[in-house]
């Protein structure tokens, strides 16, 4: 039992180490590639757009988002806004008007979600206003606010042949408390060391969430937006590893939203969250599995180990040897050495998942320090807090693998303004 217990975390660890190496050579990558910074090139043509966005009782905070686009360092007159009240019961679609979007109202208790409330948006504008000419759509939140040069800087990208693009992700409430905090620094590291990392080595990024373009030829050829699965966003950027559509990254159009303040909130998003990766992973495993064989696709393996559930693989780890320690203990005689390999293992375990999280931690604080909208303490303490934030998804994932999970809003109430962040 010992030498097999012994090999059995062996195995773990290796298997750990081979799949996820490489998100350290992103690292790696990014800061190489920060010592050599060029700029983007101008783009050679200013191309028409539409901002959509999604919005079920966001009357708090959606007039600032508008208002941000509309300040826009772009011509307005390619640049038009179009809101979708999907089953508002509140002001949502008189405030949107008023702040100069063109809105939709849509009322479906069966097919609930952003997703089905993209789709509809996209249908109405590919009918009513197709003689617009709409070269691309900007996906955002209600919640989300645009720095004035974010169009010109995703325009740069979109000029160059990118149809897809992401945008850097910062946050509107990082010095709320540890939650909001760490949502926000896992969406600066990922849009530093993640999506910034794939865009460098010429591999797909990943959408995440909010804040992205997408041709317009993109959604035409899909028949609209047909990503309905709990996490549409990562299901639409494995359908695009899939079927080869390269997703770029924009480093310098830098968008903010608002990350959930209490852990209330934070469980109930990151629970969504958890079941729809589990969703992906069933839909388009075998399918990113076949990209990685046949295509030889390092965008597919990227996204597989994306959506792959290793939090399951470290439970198991620790479940077993837990097993093996309380069997242990309950033996007679007593199988010291066993107890000692075992709960070394666990105790490793949780040691080495906190320093690696801290490690990814105190790279991007340091590195996006001045990005940080917080004091010096703050950002300091949020760093250390960041590994224990992330270990509250031990328990989500466990629940979010047994539960039914619904889609539900988050509520927005930061009405900050872009000109006071």
């Amino acid at each position: 039992m010992l030498q097999f217990i012994k090999g059995f975390n062996l195995l773990i660890f290796a298997l750990f180490t081979v799949f996820y190496a490489y998100q350290l050579f992103y690292v790696l990558a990014a800061l190489w590639h920060d010592r050599k910074k060029t700029p983007m090139p101008p783009a050679k043509r200013l191309h028409k757009y539409a901002a959509v966005i999604s919005a079920r009782n966001e009357s708090t905070v959606i007039g600032e988002l508008i208002h941000s686009i509309k300040k826009q360092n772009y011509p307005a007159e390619l640049l038009d806004v179009f809101v979708v009240a999907d089953n508002c019961t509140d002001n949502t679609a008189a405030v949107a008007r008023r702040a100069g979007a063109i809105v939709f109202e849509r009322f479906n208790r069966k097919e609930v979600g952003k997703g089905y409330a993209l789709d509809y948006a996209f249908q109405r504008i590919e009918k009513d206003y197709a003689a617009a000419g709409y070269e691309g759509y900007f996906i955002f939140d209600a919640d989300n606010l645009l720095d004035a040069n974010y169009v010109a800087e995703m325009n740069k990208v979109f000029d160059s042949g990118c149809r897809v693009i992401t945008s850097y992700r910062n946050s509107k409430n990082y010095d709320s408390n540890w939650i909001s905090a760490g949502s926000a620094l896992w969406f600066l590291r990922e849009a530093k060391y993640l999506n910034n990392s794939r865009m460098i080595l010429g591999t797909n990024c990943a959408v995440s969430g909010t804040g992205f373009l997408v041709a317009s030829d993109v959604i035409r050829a899909h028949g609209g937006w047909k990503y309905h699965l709990l996490t549409e966003d990562i299901q639409f950027s494995i359908d695009c590893a899939c079927e080869g559509e390269r997703v770029g990254y924009c480093p310098t159009a830098v968008l903010y939203d608002e990350q959930p303040v209490t852990f209330e909130q934070s469980w109930n998003q990151r629970l969504r969250w958890s079941k729809g990766f589990y969703q992906v992973f069933a839909h388009y495993g075998r399918k990113l599995l076949g990209g990685i064989i046949k295509r030889r696709s390092f965008s597919c393996y990227d996204m597989l180990m994306t959506v792959a559930p290793a939090m399951l693989l470290t439970l198991a780890s620790v479940a077993v040897n837990a097993f093996v320690l309380v069997s242990a203990m309950l033996s007679t005689p007593v199988a010291v050495g066993l107890m000692k390999v075992t709960l070394s293992s666990i105790l490793s375990s949780f040691g080495g998942f906190y320093l690696t999280l801290l490690f990814f931690a105190v790279v991007t604080t340091i590195t996006e320090w001045k990005r940080i909208n917080t004091t010096a303490p703050k950002k300091i303490l949020y760093t250390v807090t960041f590994p224990l934030f992330i270990f509250t998804y031990i328990p989500i994932a466990i629940v979010a693998l047994f539960r039914k999970i619904e889609w539900k809003p988050i509520a927005h109430t930061i009405n900050k303004s872009i000109e006071e962040i």
